[in-house]
Parts: C-alpha cells; structure tokens; sequence
C-alpha cells in the first residue's frame, strides 16, 4: 500500500481499536495498555503507516522535539555530546531539534525554531542562556537544563563535572611528579568550566606553595599550540601546563616537540584522539555518560511537572594516566 495514503483511521480500523488509541501509541508518555499497542504496531507495521509526529504536535501545541544548543562544534568532544544526546533521546522516544549557538551567551533570536516547532524541552551544551531567552522559555512553559556549564542562577537546572575539585587534583598530580613551573592554558574568556578548572588549578598549587602562569588558548588546537610557544619563550618557563581541554594539550604537545623541549602535558575530557600513539595524552576524563543520563532525567522530570525545583548536580570525573607527564627531579 502507498504509505502515503496510510492515515490513523486505516490503522484504527485495522487494529480494533479507536483512533484515539492509535494517537495514544505513537505519543511519547501517552498511557495505553500492552495488549492494544501491539495491535496497533502490528497494523502500523502492515499498513506502512508512519505518524506525521510534528504535524500532531503542532496541532497540540507540543511536540516531541528537543532543543539541544551547542556552541563549539569544532571541539572533538562536543559532536560526541551530540551522538550521546541524540541517542539518550531517541530511546526516550524524542527527536533532536539542533541549533549552532555563536557565541557563550545564547540569544533569543538564534533559538526562534524552538519556539516555531513548540519543543517539549531545551539542553543547552557549553553555552549559557542570556536573560531574555530564559524568560521567553519561562513565558512558554519550555524547561531547560544546562550541560557541562555551571551557573548560579536558580532558576535552571545543571548538571557537569566538578571542574574545580579536578584542577585540584590535577595540580596535587603534576606536584607528586616533581613539576615546580607550573601554568594553565585557559579557554574562552568568562566560561565557567575554564574558570572553574583554573580556580582549582591554582588553589591546588597554592597549597603546595607553588605560583601558576595562564596563557589563554581558546579552546583550540591553534590557540594551545601558539599559547605554549609563548609560555616557553619566557625567561622561567614551564615545565608542566595543564590545558583547560584535550585539543588545547594536542597543540600544546606538538608544539613542544616542534621546539625538541621535554614537556609535561595534562588535558581534560578524555577525547578519543588523547590515546591516539602520537599523544597518549594523560588527561581528566569526565562522566560523560551519567551526566547526559541525568540531563536527559532531569529535563524530563520539569517536563513532567515532577521537579521539585531546580537542580545542581556536580559529578566527579577521573584521572587517566597514560604518557604525556613525566616525571622531574630537581
């Protein structure tokens, strides 16, 4: 039969049932016994009936579409944040909705697709939302949650990795090993999980009385490969740098090899190039599947009106040794 001309009143027909119920089995969440939802996808599945899913839910005012933000494409570790979420979702029975964000904060008319489409939900992945878009998703009854940014505003969810907790560990790592220069490769300017990493960094090194010089490499390969150049022109340079993510660290240690300088690299995330041979990068690997598990969780829970306010959820990653950091004696 020519799909095209499969309606739910043909499947209904089919099945036994109303149409209502055929509706029922192809909404996310809908309630419907065991018994009629095999009826119906045993006729759906004979017919070759497949629901227009964004005509119904414009129809309802809801759809079964999420908004997910993400800014840094370029970054290795984000397209796999995307792979992730866009799986978690799937098997939640929700589509993806993706928008390209150009700068930290996301403005109000680079997410007008969300509110064209009514999406049930927004994630939001290293960005932050700007006051305005966070009042008009309020105004629609749109919750969101952040991933991988911290955010002290209340009135939205996060969930990320305890960036501060693992510069401090990072920084007591580098120390046991000898390291006494020590510097940190920042990223952008004013991101928390930047900030958050080098405020760990540093107050790590303070304990042990140590000082820490910061370059600032942008969250790129370029930017960490030109940041260490500059740190070893200085008259003390380094003989660690810890860089806020693992495509600033390959730049760093091809630039240090460039010089023929012996150099004790550390990245964050744990992206699949960090054990690639040329690097075998010794870097912090975030949780990364339990935290897009709980964002999915909790976005969900607003959407269900389950929430019992917003959440601030911190996760701890961990340290993955391989042969990037040596170790020095003085």
């Amino acid at each position: 039969m020519d799909t095209k001309h499969v309606n739910a009143m043909e499947v209904a027909r089919a099945a036994g049932v109303s149409q209502s119920t055929v509706s029922r089995v192809f909404t996310p969440g809908a309630s419907v016994s065991a018994k009629a939802r095999e009826k119906v996808l045993k006729a759906a599945n004979q017919l070759g009936y497949r629901p227009n899913a964004l005509a119904r839910g414009l129809i309802k005012k809801k759809t079964n579409m999420i908004g997910l933000v993400m800014g840094d494409i370029k970054n290795p570790f984000y397209p796999e944040i995307l792979e992730k979420f866009t799986q978690g979702l799937q098997e939640k029975g929700f589509q993806v909705l993706f928008v390209q964000a150009a700068n930290e904060e996301i403005q109000q008319e680079e997410i007008t697709q969300f509110f064209e489409y009514n999406v049930a939900g927004v994630i939001v992945t290293d960005a932050l939302l700007s006051s305005n878009v966070s009042s008009r998703l309020s105004e629609k009854g749109i919750p969101a949650v952040l991933f991988n940014r911290y955010t002290e505003d209340a009135s939205c969810h996060y969930v990320c990795c305890d960036n501060f907790q693992a510069g401090k560990e990072i920084a007591e790592y580098l120390a046991e090993r000898g390291h006494r220069r020590c510097a940190y490769i920042a990223g952008k300017a004013n991101t928390s999980t930047s900030l958050e990493r080098e405020r760990g960094f540093r107050e790590g090194l303070k304990e042990r009385q140590q000082n820490c010089t910061v370059e600032h490499g942008n969250f790129t390969y370029e930017g960490g490969y030109q940041a260490v150049l500059r740190l070893l022109k200085k008259s003390s340079p380094p003989d660690a740098v810890f860089c806020g993510n693992d495509i600033m660290a390959l730049g760093a240690v091809d630039a240090a090899k460039s010089l023929g300088i012996k150099l004790s690299v550390i990245g964050f995330d744990d992206i699949s190039m960090a054990s690639w041979p040329p690097y075998r990068l010794t870097t912090w690997q975030q949780p990364v599947d339990e935290m897009v598990l709980l964002t999915i969780q909790h976005l969900l829970s607003e959407m269900g009106n389950e929430s019992k306010g917003p959440a601030a959820v911190m996760l701890k990653g961990k340290l993955v040794e391989r042969d990037s950091v040596g170790a020095f004696t003085y």
